[in-house]
């Protein structure tokens, strides 16, 4: 990451914009996730983000940072790594899409946890089987 700039709008709300070194920008609006790229500003940075048109607009939102997965020094530790990096994706993947899950978009109350829990488990589950499935050539011919 190059670069976080914070930048007040006229109704009082921060928006957070990031610039990579290719020059590419990814805006959030959620405090926490904005002072955690600052802890990665002239660093690597693994970057999750979500598209969207509006207005004839085209955004990027961040939707989280986290320091990259460092490769294992000797390949012992290859396929352990490549489930962690599947399954972290996978959930990243689910929480995107909860409000769909759930039901609404905005949510009048609360969701339990163990409810949550229990709709965004099997959708983690596909998610992660399918970037598996993906990464493994031999399993990706037998799919085609």
């Amino acid at each position: 990451m190059r670069e976080v700039e914070e930048v007040s709008g006229r109704s009082g709300t921060t928006r957070y914009v990031l610039r990579d070194d290719e020059g590419n920008e990814y805006t959030t609006f959620r405090p926490r996730v904005g002072e955690e790229a600052r802890r990665f500003e002239g660093r690597r940075a693994l970057v999750t983000f979500h598209e969207e048109d509006r207005r004839g607009f085209h955004n990027v939102y961040l939707d989280g940072i986290a320091a990259p997965a460092t490769p294992p020094d000797d390949g012992a530790d290859g396929g352990r790594e490549e489930e962690r990096h599947a399954d972290e994706s996978a959930w990243n993947t689910a929480l995107e899409a909860a409000p769909w899950i759930v039901g609404t978009p905005e949510p009048q109350e609360a969701v339990e946890p163990e409810e949550l829990y229990e709709r965004l488990h099997p959708f983690k589950e596909l998610v992660a089987e399918d970037i598996r499935r993906s990464s493994d050539p031999a399993g990706e011919d037998r799919d085609r």
